[in-house]
């Protein structure tokens, strides 16, 4: 396998053509290469060289892989510690009568809870914050009726003017009701 080697000026002539990059990213790429061990990069004078052998990329996989397996197996360790400190504290907890006192307490504690939530729940209908938003909602809801009666007003209006029906026979054929009228 040919390894070739590009300066930073050769680079950013190639990659612009050979895969469509923008020249003004190229550096900016390199560097991310470089950083990722993917590419070597060297200063020789003045110009920067860049290349890549082609087992670079398998070596930092399988060391990557090394470095992962290693992060497992140390996690797999913690892990058993973990998992046996757990059972021998859990066969060292006494089961003493302290511990059944409070444990009662707490259950008695969460049945209280449970009850005094159902009877809040009872009283929802009384809380300010809902009586405002029902208020907000009746006002909404006046606004829509007015308008839907305006527009039966106006079509009434219209089309007593436009073919001489009278507004009550009109109410009569489309069963719109005589006192029928603005709300308040």
């Amino acid at each position: 396998a040919v390894v070739s080697t590009q300066s930073t000026g050769e680079l950013e002539k190639i990659c612009p053509k050979a895969k469509g990059i923008t020249p003004m990213s190229v550096k900016d790429i390199l560097q991310s290469l470089v950083d990722d061990n993917m590419v070597c990069a060297e200063k020789i004078g003045t110009s920067n060289y860049f290349w890549c052998f082609p087992s670079q990329a398998a070596m930092s996989r399988k060391r990557k892989l090394s470095e992962l397996d290693g992060e497992v197996s140390l996690f797999k360790k913690r892990k058993l510690e973990n998992e046996s400190k757990l059972k021998e504290a859990k066969e060292s907890r006494e089961e003493g009568e302290e511990r059944k006192v409070l444990l009662e307490e707490v259950a008695v504690k969460e049945r209280m809870l449970k009850a005094i939530t159902e009877e809040v729940l009872k009283y929802k209908d009384c809380d300010p914050d809902v009586l405002e938003q029902k208020k907000r909602e009746l006002v909404t809801c006046k606004e829509a009726i007015n308008r839907w009666t305006d527009n039966i007003f106006s079509v009434q209006s219209w089309c007593s003017n436009k073919f001489g029906i009278p507004a009550k026979e009109m109410a009569k054929n489309f069963g719109i009701p005589e006192e029928l009228d603005y709300i308040d």
